[in-house]
């Protein structure tokens, strides 16, 4: 890709810009490892939704969605439900006030306000275990990602051959942006991430803009047609995919035999079946958590995770679906003399380089660069909190002073962020790690974390066990099962941590009936807690359980399809189909009023609980001391 001087500085002031950020923040953020991690929950929850947005926003996965939008149309946006995405639906709707109410850093630290004795210290041990794993995991998706973006966007070859330093360009590059990550991200804490997130979003969300422009006047319904088999334009699906680039691209029909997404109608069923799990299990342990758990409150911790999704999709699938229409229109004669050797991840550089005009090049490919980094940061700013927290904190050293907590967590970044980097050398695609992680690692954590939010009896014997037979399960499927779809492997997985959770529990006696009673009238959730209802309602006369399951499922519901509008919305823009985007249009504006009194009016009485259930906060506090 050719690059003006001018594209080159503002890349360079860019990143000037950052590391910049994080050392006049490092002071504020030094302080103790709250003000590190949570910012001393001093934060407003919009800046924290736009830096949640902003996390959510990486590259990797930019790069991976414009090339299944480009081979699978308007059919691919059900594909990302194998993370799921709406299980940000579940935690803006009622898992982020229950998560928010313990008052707590980490999700480690959490897990003791649910759990007690020895089988409490096993299930604390073992969320530190899978935050590190699920972190060094995405830090190796990452790696693969920028590593292939940086070297189709910059000029430089720096591959390395020197003795058994073998290092290609990609990886050159990708040590290096994620070196610099790194360091602003250690000097300023959480105070850092999200000043630089939302510098990057305003970034982000202005190229997303003009790029979304220039493919709505360069490119035309029509010339769209004439390049896409039958069926690439519609949003329902039948059982198959039943998509034919014989005729122009048939490369790309080898690409989806490969990618298993051929059965989209089972495959969206099995979604279904895991989304439900994975999504009421809650955020796993890592930027999200961290984010909701530095909110002022619970009210506030909801009000992010919805702001969150309200301005993070509409922005990204504008670049998204500006990229994917001018390259089917314009680079497909291109791709197809390249054939099988076609990289599809590259797909989104590649365009830039050809579409964007000198100048404007520069900014946007500094946003681009600003989606990695800030995911990044937020990984690199969570994890350690387990390490540094829930392990020096707790078992080794909790008299220390607060500067050697700081110290720790930049050793433990560093150590992360290496290890992390290892684990990319060895990935083999965006496409098998994103399998990975969402299908598998996530598979192993769905039982247990389901169980922990509805069932009295299930303990801590049970969850450890669970969550140890599930990342067994998960680990086994990238050692032995490797040809097998890790969607449909879903099940094997979530049936062995299933086993093992009922196993560890009904052979152990239950939780201690003071932790379950505060965690029970502090958290409220629904779901068969009956035996602790009693209990408490004995002691407490004026105590109300929470009777909001049908709401909350029904809010879920209208979540869902809100969400899912605001994706199809800049979709149905670009590619010129303007009935489609009128109807989604609509269905979006009822669903926003829906929510706004079902859901955000209702915040209010969250609030006034929380006050009511402060005193709760030193039975969690003592339990989490011993």
């Amino acid at each position: 890709m050719n690059l003006s001087f001018w594209d080159l500085l503002v890349i360079l002031i860019y990143l000037i810009a950052t590391i910049g950020i994080g050392f006049w923040l490092s002071k504020r953020a030094s302080k103790n490892i709250e003000s590190y991690f949570l910012g001393g929950n001093s934060i407003k929850w919009y800046f924290l939704g736009l830096s949640n947005a902003s996390g959510m926003f990486d590259i990797s996965g930019t790069m991976w969605t414009v090339s299944i939008l480009f081979v699978y149309g308007l059919k691919s946006v059900w594909i990302p439900w194998l993370w799921p995405v709406w299980n940000q639906v579940f935690v803006m709707i009622f898992l982020a006030i229950w998560m928010r109410r313990s008052n707590v850093m980490t999700g480690a630290e959490w897990i003791l306000t649910r759990f007690s004795g020895r089988g409490g210290r096993l299930s604390h041990i073992v969320v530190i275990c899978f935050a590190v794993i699920s972190v060094i995991g995405f830090l190796g998706y990452f790696f693969v990602g920028i590593g292939k973006f940086a070297t189709s966007i910059l000029p430089w070859d720096l591959s390395l051959s020197q003795g058994l330093v073998q290092l290609t360009s990609e990886q050159s590059y990708a040590l290096i942006i994620i070196g610099i990550t790194t360091v602003y991200t250690l000097k300023g804490g959480m105070f850092s991430v999200v000043a630089a997130d939302i510098f990057q979003f305003v970034i982000m969300t202005i190229s997303c803009v003009v790029v979304g422009y220039i493919a709505y006047t360069s490119v035309t319904a029509e010339q769209i047609a004439a390049v896409v088999p039958a069926g690439w334009g519609e949003f329902m699906f039948d059982w198959k995919m039943n998509l034919d680039w014989s005729s122009s691209l048939p490369a790309l029909n080898d690409k989806i035999a490969m990618d298993g997404y051929e059965f989209i109608g089972p495959l969206v069923m099995m979604m279904l079946f895991k989304g439900v799990f994975a999504s009421l299990a809650g955020p796993v342990p890592s930027y999200d958590m961290q984010r909701i758990l530095s909110t002022k409150s619970p009210s506030e911790a909801a009000k992010m995770s919805g702001f969150t999704m309200l301005i993070l999709y509409s922005p990204r699938y504008l670049m998204v679906a500006g990229f994917a229409v001018l390259s089917i229109v314009y680079l497909s004669p291109e791709f197809a003399v390249q054939g099988s050797a076609l990289d599809f991840e590259t797909i989104l550089p590649t365009a830039i380089g050809r579409f964007v005009p000198v100048g404007f090049k520069g900014l946007l490919l500094a946003g681009l660069l600003a989606a990695f980094m800030g995911t990044l940061a937020a990984f690199v700013n969570s994890a350690p909190a387990y390490i540094v927290n829930d392990l020096y904190k707790k078992y080794i050293n909790p008299n220390a002073e607060s500067k050697t907590y700081v110290r720790f967590s930049y050793l433990a970044s560093v150590i992360l962020v290496v290890i992390g980097v290892v684990f990319g050398f060895f990935a083999n695609s965006l496409n098998s790690l994103t399998l990975w992680i969402t299908s598998s690692l996530f598979g192993g954590y769905a039982a247990a974390n389901v169980l922990k939010w509805i069932w009295w009896r299930f303990n801590g014997y049970g969850y450890f066990w669970g969550m140890v037979a599930g990342l067994l399960a998960s680990t086994s499927k990238l050692i032995f099962f490797a040809e097998i779809t890790d969607i449909y492997f879903f099940p094997v997985i979530l049936g062995a941590s299933l086993i093992g959770c009922v196993l560890g529990t009904f052979m152990s006696a239950p939780d201690d009936e003071e932790t379950l009673k505060a965690f029970y009238k502090n958290v409220k959730p629904w779901g068969f807690w009956g035996p602790i209802k009693e209990k408490v309602q004995q002691e407490d006369s004026e105590f109300k359980p929470n009777e909001d399951f049908g709401r909350d499922c029904f809010n879920v519901v209208v979540g869902i399809v809100w969400q899912m509008s605001l994706i199809l919305l800049p979709i149905y823009l670009v590619t010129h189909n303007y009935n489609n985007f009128g109807i989604t249009l609509l269905v979006t504006v009822l669903c926003m009023g829906v929510l706004k009194k079902n859901w955000y009016d209702r915040l209010k009485e969250v609030d006034r609980e929380t006050e009511k259930n402060k005193a709760v906060e030193i039975v969690n506090a003592e339990n989490y001391e011993n």
